[in-house]
């Protein structure tokens, strides 16, 4: 079945990223077309997602946790509700410690969106459910981390992704 119009410029868009200089290392990604759709693998929710960008620069991010990170794939949680005063909100990514408990909270955007201080409010904001001592937010081709210090505010590291 042929890719309608707005799923064709997704999925070449998509598979033009390679181009793009990316903030970590960019693996090769199952992808297929089904019912008119562009679609990508995800190897945590073992199905198939829609392809977009942002779902794009996830999945690669995902395989960088797994593959260069060596983090298990249960201590990873992908899209997943949470309640924040009575509303309900869906944030991308968390990486759990070894304690199961919160330590990275995951933004991520498609590569032609600019990460913003609106972005950073945001995953701020979703932290006050969570208290990650760690804060990641990522288009692809910027990556920017942030580390609680010991006053409870976070700092920028510029080295882009926490280190042992």
């Amino acid at each position: 079945m042929p890719l309608n119009r707005r799923h064709i410029s997704v999925y070449f868009a998509v598979n033009s990223f390679g181009d793009i200089p990316f903030a970590f290392p960019q693996y090769t990604l199952r992808y297929r077309q089904h019912q008119g759709q562009g679609q990508v693998w995800d190897d945590l929710r073992k199905k198939w997602l829609v392809l977009t960008g942002e779902e794009y620069v996830r999945q690669q991010l995902v395989q960088f946790i797994l593959q260069e990170k060596k983090i298990g794939k249960g201590r990873v949680g992908i899209e997943r509700e949470i309640h924040y005063h009575q509303l309900r909100k869906r944030f991308d990514m968390i990486i759990f410690d070894q304690e199961a408990n919160p330590f990275i909270l995951i933004e991520c955007k498609a590569p032609n969106v600019k990460l913003s201080e609106q972005t950073l409010h945001r995953i701020a904001r979703y932290n006050q459910v969570f208290q990650a001592p760690h804060l990641l937010l990522t288009n692809g081709p910027t990556l920017w981390f942030f580390s609680r210090n010991e006053e409870g505010k976070y700092d920028y590291q510029e080295k882009g992704w926490y280190e042992a």
